[in-house]
């Protein structure tokens, strides 16, 4: 039952026993519960005042010292939050069970236990895709454009084409591509259609030799011995020896070829003009709108490529998510100096915050009350405390009732 309705039923119960009393007769019996239902509804009365005037003016009467709460708002505030900061959240008490406790481990023991849940692996994966769809990739490119510009600018392309040489040709990659050319070119020398078009190309030029007395005669004695076929085989067969003896190591013809290549290619390096307009090139072209639509296309490409893998990890439960986060942690746990400079930083930032937040609780309590009227405010305290308070009125006729028993007892005597 309501203790309201309780206060109220204890109240009109000594007042119903006091009035049927007056109409008894008189004998020691009724006097003595006369005396009880009076002192109980005095009793009773001076209580439900004491507890009305704590929140409002009894019967609206604007009696002294009554709506103690709402006469001294301001100083209950106060009161209030002076108690939060300097008692019950002061500064040291939140500072000293800030340091007690292990914030790294703590949230890491957290992460943990949501990592190992498949259902939580999928949601961050199921949050992550649309983001991911979202990304601005127009931005990002003309973001990643002018980044990659600004680091070409910055570099040095003589000394980077130097070292680029230099350990191109120790690790033997010139020699390499002398092998490949040679060997495609073997590939080429090696077909029939090869042998038709140099036979060809011999005998055209052999006609249009213009040479006279012994010379000339030797040469178009030559012409009518040989036709385009037999021309064409030997010099096929010139050429892929030539070719072979190019791709055996120990040709002191390769040799010389290797050795011109090397000297030609650090001299290019060595060219500033043609470095400087390499360099220039290299920034117009990643400055254009092809170099825009280049880096939007490897952008999109990425994405494409992320959106594959998140697909497939949402449907086998992101096992991945869990592999990283797992190696992430193992690999803190190698270093404990670390993690405890961490905990050190973490520890100092929270001490930090409350220092320089801790007025805010007060500020926090006094915003919320004031955006409360009178009413809400009586409202808010009835409900909280008021029920508790109507027991001092249920007591009061209690125990007024037995006093006045009591004392009619004494009376007796």
């Amino acid at each position: 039952m309501n203790s309201r309705y309780l206060a109220v039923m204890s109240l009109a119960v000594m007042a119903l026993g006091f009035i049927i009393t007056l109409f008894l007769e008189e004998t020691t019996w009724v006097f003595i519960l006369q005396s009880g239902f009076e002192a109980g509804l005095v009793g009773g009365i001076a209580d439900w005042f004491a507890v009305t005037a704590l929140f409002r003016h009894p019967l609206g009467i604007p009696i002294p010292h009554t709506s103690l709460l709402l006469r001294n708002r301001d100083k209950i505030v106060r009161a209030l939050i002076s108690a939060l900061e300097d008692e019950l959240l002061n500064k040291t008490s939140i500072e000293n069970r800030i340091r007690k406790l292990k914030l790294l481990q703590l949230g890491g023991s957290m992460l943990t236990k949501l990592a190992a849940r498949r259902k939580v692996r999928v949601g961050v994966i199921e949050e992550l895709i649309p983001i991911i769809q979202q990304l601005p990739l127009e931005r990002a490119a003309a973001i990643a454009q002018s980044g990659v510009g600004a680091v070409v600018e910055r570099m040095d392309f003589k000394l980077h084409a130097d070292q680029l040489l230099t350990k191109t040709m120790e690790a033997g990659y010139d020699e390499k591509v002398l092998d490949y050319a040679l060997g495609e070119a073997l590939q080429w020398s090696q077909r029939p259609a090869t042998r038709a078009m140099l036979g060809k190309l011999a005998n055209d030029k052999l006609s249009e030799v213009k040479m006279g007395g012994l010379m000339g005669f030797a040469v178009q004695a030559f012409a009518g011995f040989m036709d385009e076929e037999k021309i064409g085989g030997m010099l096929q067969g010139m050429l892929v020896s030539g070719i072979r003896n190019l791709q055996d190591r120990d040709s002191a013809y390769r040799d010389t070829i290797m050795r011109e290549l090397r000297v030609r290619l650090f001299q290019l390096a060595e060219d500033d003009e043609r470095i400087g307009k390499l360099h220039q090139r290299a920034l117009d072209a990643i400055a254009s709108d092809k170099g825009a639509l280049f880096m939007l296309a490897r952008l999109e490409e990425l994405r494409a490529l992320a959106l594959e893998k998140l697909e497939e990890q949402r449907e086998t439960g992101a096992p991945a998510l869990f592999a990283i986060y797992a190696s992430i942690v193992r690999s803190l746990n190698r270093d404990s100096e670390r993690i405890a400079r961490w905990e050190d930083k973490l520890l100092a930032y929270a001490i930090h915050l409350v220092e320089t937040n801790h007025y805010r609780i007060g500020q926090l309590v006094k915003d919320n009350l004031d955006q409360m009227d009178d009413a809400a405010l009586v409202s808010m305290l009835e409900d909280k405390v008021g029920q508790d308070l109507q027991w001092i009125r249920v007591n009061g006729a209690i125990c007024g009732f037995i006093v006045g028993i009591a004392l009619s007892l004494i009376q007796l005597i």
